[in-house]
């Protein structure tokens, strides 16, 4: 089976994505940029999986430094890398953006553009000279043009990854390595509570549209891991939320009373 590198991979769809390549016999890179939780999960899961199936390695995918040491790790445990997942993001307070420190909009460009700049610079020269692998480059909010106030710098870092995308597939075209996207819709995870206070009316209104729209990893991840192996070729697009999915969910919304918050008392 594969091998695969997830970077962001010590919780939420990160962490999903790496336990479902695993169950299906790949041998997987777990990152984040803790290492002491890097090793944890590699011992836990290790324990499940087999210790040779599972390794890790901390990263801060901003530092081109730390992504060079995470390709050469991963190749050095594998041999080769076949699918690097470039899955780390974060999100900042929603708010306006002239009310967003400088601070924050710097960190945000760092992890969700900058990070994913020089990991497609790194890992596509690594590929091209092994001959062959596939990136894929996680979409979200602002990627298809949406916008909502508040997510400014959050949509713009997403909408730039679509066009690195476009450009990248004319760039690795006739050679063996593939560039493809990965849009899990939305998920629920610690990145998507964290844009809001869940005492809000701003959170009950947006509680509604993700109990229609939204979905747990548990339920997301096996379906994008199975396409993501079903796939072989350049230009891929794997979407969990398409257009026609989302009509049908508005259509029976009030026949189908979901509740993905339930378990969680603070968004009562």
């Amino acid at each position: 089976m594969k091998n695969v590198v997830i970077t962001g991979s010590t919780r939420g769809i990160g962490y999903g994505l790496a336990v479902e390549f695993l169950k299906k016999g790949c041998k997987v890179m777990i990152s984040g940029r803790d290492q002491s939780k890097v090793d944890l999960l590699v011992s836990h899961l290790g324990e499940q999986f087999g210790k040779d199936k599972v390794v890790g390695l901390a990263c801060e995918v901003s530092s081109a430094p730390a992504l060079t040491a995470l390709w050469q790790g991963a190749a050095a445990a594998f041999g080769q890398v076949d699918i690097w997942i470039n899955n780390a993001g974060i999100s900042i307070d929603r708010q306006p953006l002239h009310l967003q420190p400088a601070a924050d909009l710097q960190r945000i460009v760092d992890t969700n553009l900058t990070a994913v700049l020089l990991a497609n610079s790194i890992v596509l020269s690594g590929m091209l000279a092994q001959g062959s692998g596939q990136i894929w480059n996680m979409e979200g909010f602002g990627s298809n043009d949406a916008t909502q106030p508040g997510m400014a710098a959050y949509g713009a870092t997403k909408r730039a990854v679509t066009y690195l995308n476009k450009a990248l597939q004319k760039e690795v075209k006739g050679t063996a390595v593939q560039v493809n996207t990965l849009s899990p819709g939305i998920v629920v995870t610690d990145l998507l509570l964290s844009d809001y206070d869940l005492k809000s009316e701003q959170w009950k209104k947006a509680r509604k549209i993700f109990n229609i729209l939204g979905d747990k990893v548990e339920t997301v991840t096996p379906w994008l891991v199975e396409k993501i192996l079903a796939t072989d070729g350049s230009g891929a697009k794997v979407a969990w939320l398409t257009g026609g999915k989302a009509f049908r969910r508005f259509l029976t919304a009030g026949f189908n009373k979901r509740d993905l918050f339930a378990d969680l008392p603070s968004a009562s």
